[in-house]
């Protein structure tokens, strides 16, 4: 199980999120909201949850298959369509190298096995407890 604690005190919406492995980042609201922009957004933190790990996921496949890509680059955009209750991501991945049409392929189906991808397809369910 993975946890990360997260804290906020009277300082409009900074939010200090610590992970078990004592990393520490700060997360806000852009200053058009209320907040100082000290960090990303939680909306940006959940899509830059899905980049990583689709750049890691990629990048430990290309190691072990040993193909000769110097770079991957990625943006995603996120967008909430409340009328639908809809999310959607689009991922567009640049990878600089090396790489044929088949080996292409290979790695669309490998960055849609990573495993926050697998998360967000899937069925998510939240506990909530007060204490």
């Amino acid at each position: 199980m993975d946890t990360v604690s997260a804290k906020i005190d009277t300082r409009l919406y900074r939010t200090e999120i610590t992970s078990a492995s004592g990393n520490v980042l700060i997360s806000d609201e852009p200053q058009q909201l209320g907040g100082k922009n000290l960090g990303l957004n939680p909306t940006e933190l959940l899509a830059s949850s899905l980049a990583s790990c689709t750049l890691i996921t990629l990048r430990m496949y290309i190691n072990r298959k040993q193909w000769n890509v110097e770079e991957i680059n990625i943006k995603i955009d996120f967008e909430r369509d409340s009328e639908r209750n809809c999310t959607s991501f689009t991922r567009r991945i640049e990878v600089i190298g090396e790489v044929n049409e088949e080996q292409r392929q290979r790695l669309e189906t490998i960055a849609n096995s990573c495993p926050i991808h697998k998360t967000l397809t899937h069925a998510i369910e939240i506990k909530t407890t007060l204490i």
